[in-house]
């Protein structure tokens, strides 16, 4: 016969086990319950629960320079103005960069990498999102340029080869010329570029670097791979991206004179939507006062200096070249020079490749070697430009004006745009 419970003695009969130990023995057996639950269904422990860390090398988003009289949300520094504004520093000519890992190095790490806030640009009003006008690429186009088999675009690429990250990208502008800066560099024969916009930096990153590398065409051993997608120059986490994927890439922007690129993006919306404003209505927030609607895509495009301020904090003046988009008419075997000595190319892109449309107004490729009628860019190029108030162009000369000089004093080339204006 067992002896009576005493008072006090655990384990004794008649003891009670104390609530808060019977609590902490409930939360300790739901907590291992819930670990094993979690790794049966592919946890990887407690570790897997935590957010992925940032990437070596790279730096926290920053917000975009305001425009002047406005303000980003929560962006405590100051507005990007025009050189001789009070209180303004100039532009430096010394970018910062967060040292990284190799292209092929980066790979493993970015296809973990979940797209970060603010994928195309931050704005404070909303009006700069991802413009459906913007590109005619399609899922379905990237789809089929990845395919195997496929040609990446170029009527020239062999189906053998590697396919390699991009060493080139032409990142802008939108309307500044650069589907014929890109027909024309794969005329090279060491270029191989995808025809079609792939986007992975501003729509598509979350795909990964893999998806990206697939979309590319099969290059030789001495063959550089290019892609273009304009909207890269006016979003804000296109620089980082392309500098954690390889440091040492090199930019081409192709640069139009802002008032008749605006005109020009304006065109191409209406074409697609004609039931939209007038560009003066657009183009304005009051038009009596001449107050310009600087958040208005078509617009903040073409302040250069606002966008390329962000590029500068991670890649040199010296891997960036600038492509005259007029020039690119009146002088498109001289721009391609430029263009083929920045590669590291051998000037084989030249004046014999060129045949002037005077119908189209600008100039169409052609083959040297053979009689075959010259190709030219398709009917959405070259669309003629509705009428303009000259008062709206006048004014809208005047809002452009400093931010060009800004421009042309960051980049050290004077584009001339207020020159050629006034000779009209």
């Amino acid at each position: 016969m067992s002896p009576p419970a005493q008072p006090g003695v655990p384990g004794g009969r008649g003891s009670k086990v104390p609530p808060a130990r019977k609590l902490l023995c409930m939360c300790s057996l739901s907590l291992c319950l819930t670990y094993l639950c979690y790794s049966l269904m592919g946890g990887t422990g407690p570790g897997a629960l935590r957010s992925p860390a940032v990437l070596p090398g790279t730096a926290a988003p920053r917000s975009p320079a305001a425009l002047p009289g406005t303000a980003a949300p929560g962006a405590p520094r100051s507005p990007a103005s025009p050189p001789g504004s009070p209180g303004v520093p100039a532009p430096s000519a010394a970018p910062t960069r967060a040292s990284n890992g190799s292209r092929e190095g980066a790979a493993g790490a970015w296809l973990r990498t979940p797209l970060a806030p603010g994928e195309v640009i931050t704005v404070q009003s909303g009006a700069f999102e991802r413009d459906p006008q913007e590109s005619s690429t399609t899922d379905e186009e990237l789809s089929r340029a990845g395919s195997p088999g496929t040609r990446g675009g170029g009527s020239t690429t062999p189906d053998y080869g590697e396919k390699r990250l991009p060493q080139a990208l032409i990142i802008g502008v939108k309307k500044g010329g650069t589907r014929a800066l890109l027909e024309a560099i794969r005329a090279h024969p060491d270029v191989r570029a995808v025809g079609t916009e792939p986007h992975f930096f501003d729509r598509n990153y979350e795909k990964g670097l893999e998806w990206y590398r697939n979309v590319m065409p099969k290059t030789l051993d001495g063959q550089i791979t290019m892609e273009k997608t304009p909207s890269y120059f006016v979003t804000n986490e296109a620089p980082r991206r392309i500098h954690s994927m390889a440091k040492d890439t090199k930019l081409i922007v192709v640069v139009r004179n802002p008032v008749t690129r605006a005109i020009s993006d304006y065109t191409q919306t209406l074409s697609k939507k004609p039931e939209i404003p007038t560009f003066e209505v657009l183009a304005f927030k009051n038009r009596t006062l001449g107050l310009i609607d600087a958040s208005w895509s078509a617009i903040r495009i073409g302040i250069y200096a606002l966008h390329l301020e962000n590029w500068l904090q991670y890649f040199p003046l010296s891997q960036i070249l600038f492509v005259s988009g007029e020039r690119l008419i009146t002088d498109p075997a001289g721009e391609m020079a430029k263009v083929q000595d920045f590669l590291g190319l051998k000037r084989i892109v030249t004046e014999k490749h060129f045949y002037f449309n005077k119908t189209k107004g600008f100039p169409c490729l052609k083959k040297p070697e053979d009689s075959s009628a010259p190709r030219c860019l398709g009917k959405s190029k070259g669309r003629t430009h509705p009428k303009i108030d000259p008062d709206v162009i006048h004014r809208l000369r005047k809002f452009y004006k400093p931010f060009n000089v800004m421009f042309y004093q960051m980049t050290g080339q004077d584009f001339q745009w207020e020159q050629e204006e006034s000779d009209k």
